[in-house]
């Protein structure tokens, strides 16, 4: 069943976060954020709608990153649960999928927590003073590609960030699969 972002308060600032990546290493909130911005996306390996963008993704994130907008993937899901979403597999989806960014591990849920995030995929965009100014979309994309000449939404954003510090008005809300919360 799908899940609809819920709207957060814009300039609530970025949590900060320290977590293990499938790299080997592991991240703070100071070490993937950018110069001009920052993206991080809330994921997972196994909801259709993350596996039907995350090519897109990729590629938004590499021209986002080559322009000084940091970029992080965090996975929040229980990985007992759903063993698809596990640190291995993890490691495998971000090594198939070429990942130019780190793919971070949020066993805890804490983080997800901090920031709100309710679906995977989930964006939150923030400038360079780490203020969110966009929680939107990819692009018009859910589970097929976008309609050709369709507006990348996600890297529009944060170019207007970037460059104004303004973000648009008319943010969609990104749809996707619930995070997976562990049973308390």
């Amino acid at each position: 069943m799908a899940t609809t972002a819920t709207q957060v308060v814009l300039d609530t600032p970025a949590a900060v976060f320290q977590l293990p990546a499938t790299d080997g290493k592991t991240y703070a909130l100071d070490d993937v954020a950018g110069e001009k911005g920052t993206v991080v996306v809330f994921i997972c390996n196994h909801c259709p709608y993350v596996k039907a963008v995350i090519d897109r993704m990729v590629s938004d994130a590499r021209v986002l990153m080559s322009e000084s907008i940091g970029f992080a993937a965090i996975c929040s899901n229980d990985a007992a649960s759903y063993p698809e979403d596990s640190f291995e597999n993890m490691k495998r989806f971000a090594k198939d999928h070429d990942f130019p960014f780190p793919y971070l591990h949020d066993e805890t849920q804490i983080v997800a927590r901090a920031y709100g995030a309710v679906c995977t995929p989930d964006f939150f965009g923030y400038n360079a003073d780490r203020k969110l100014k966009y929680r939107g979309r990819l692009d018009e994309g859910r589970t097929t590609p976008p309609r050709a000449g369709a507006p990348r939404e996600l890297v529009e954003a944060m170019r207007a960030i970037a460059t104004t510090g303004l973000a648009p008005a008319d943010q969609k809300a990104s749809i996707g699969c619930s995070i997976k919360w562990r049973d308390e």
